[in-house]
């Protein structure tokens, strides 16, 4: 027999929570309800950074160990209370995206399986003009979170020395996100390249810059810290931290101009996604598994780190299986890495995730280090239908 639905009383409509007692963190037990009411408990601060925004629906309906997808599309059979926006792509595609506006909403995207929440950087009323310069700090191999942090430091300080202010999030368990409010008057590009400018300008800098007081936690802080269990408590006692961020809106005068220096002193544009046309200045573009050892060309920043990639898959089995066979390959390497030097990262296509698995060969002797060859798997993520 079917559980019965919750059905909640929020902003005046009723929302029904199907399956409230499914599952979505084994380990830790808790259920679809427990992340309904997390979210209404922080709803203040989750609708700061999502209300008015069209946003992707990353569903993870077999809950947070299963696979989720990405649904761009709204659902044909939604509340009146769920509001939506026509969005073009660079295919040439449309699609009414979901914008969340007051808390049933909010709860019905969670109902749906979303555990995290993704929005545009751009509010429905303006398409156009985005209106956050997002500065996202991924861990490369051989870098830990206390290097996050210290990076983290550093982009405040660009940013405020270009007339920005930062406000820090912890992304995961080992990155972090900084936003920065800016003005609606540029278009995607221009946005752009003042983020390019910005990550420019952050590897040019020494991490010892001072702090303000919004980020006096990033150098302690600790991601464990900021679960289903604490944030609520958390929430209720200090507040919303981003609850200013609007009225700190800056201008991307200063980072266009620091962009056209760089362009000017011959730095290439940082790489456009495949499935975006070729763009004026960009270097070429090369898939890893077409890559020659004399270096990659394809425009990205290389790491000092000697690292390879092994596999790109549909899903994480599929990744971990080309992982096997190159284990298999090399016996005597295998044994020489750490747990920390395989990376298995879940990165975000078109309507999916997908997986790939590169190995930091840091800890093997140069000369026997495998060279990069074709991948063991070979997936393209933006070949296949868009949902």
């Amino acid at each position: 027999m079917a559980e019965p639905k919750k059905v909640l009383e929020l902003a005046g409509h009723e929302v029904a929570v199907s399956n409230p007692s499914k599952v979505y963190f084994p380990r830790a037990g808790v259920t679809k309800l427990d992340m309904v009411r997390y979210y209404l408990a922080v709803a203040p601060g989750a609708l700061g950074g999502v209300r008015g925004r069209p946003m992707a629906l990353k569903r993870f309906v077999n809950g947070a160990e299963g696979e989720p997808f990405f649904q761009k599309r709204a659902p044909e059979k939604r509340p009146d209370f769920v509001q939506t926006v026509e969005l073009s792509f660079p295919s040439g595609r449309t699609a009414d995206e979901v914008v969340v506006t007051d808390e049933a909403a909010l709860a019905w995207v969670i109902n749906l399986g979303c555990i995290d929440l993704n929005p545009h950087p751009v509010r429905a009323a303006d398409l156009d003009h985005p209106d956050e310069l997002r500065v996202d700090l991924d861990p490369v191999p051989g870098v830990e979170w206390p290097q996050i942090r210290d990076v983290a430091m550093v982009a405040a300080g660009v940013l405020a020395d270009y007339g920005l202010t930062g406000w820090p999030k912890t992304s995961g368990s080992r990155g972090m996100h900084i936003y920065a409010r800016i003005e609606p008057h540029w278009e995607f590009g221009e946005v752009r390249r003042a983020a390019v400018a910005v990550a420019r300008e952050i590897e040019r800098r020494a991490p010892d810059l001072a702090t303000s007081k919004w980020w006096a936690e990033v150098p302690s802080c600790d991601p464990a810290e900021y679960t289903i269990g604490t944030v609520p408590g958390r929430f209720a006692r200090i507040g919303d931290p981003w609850a200013e961020m609007d009225e700190a809106a800056g201008s991307l005068d200063g980072l266009l101009e620091q962009s056209a220096r760089d362009e000017a002193a011959g730095l290439p544009d940082a790489p456009w996604p495949p499935h975006y046309e070729k763009q004026t200045g960009e270097a070429p573009r090369v898939q890893p598994s077409k890559r020659r050892s004399g270096g990659s060309g394809s425009g990205r920043r290389q790491s000092t780190m000697p690292l390879i990639e092994v596999a790109r898959a549909e899903t994480k089995d599929q990744a971990m299986a080309g992982l096997e066979r190159w284990k298999a390959r090399y016996p005597e390497v295998w044994p020489r890495l750490e747990p920390a030097d395989v990376l298995v990262d879940a990165m975000r296509g078109r309507s999916s995730l997908w997986y790939r698995i590169r190995l930091n060969l840091r800890h093997v002797p140069e000369a026997q280090r495998p060279p990069q060859e074709p991948l063991e798997v070979d997936y393209d993520p933006w070949a296949g239908p868009v949902s």
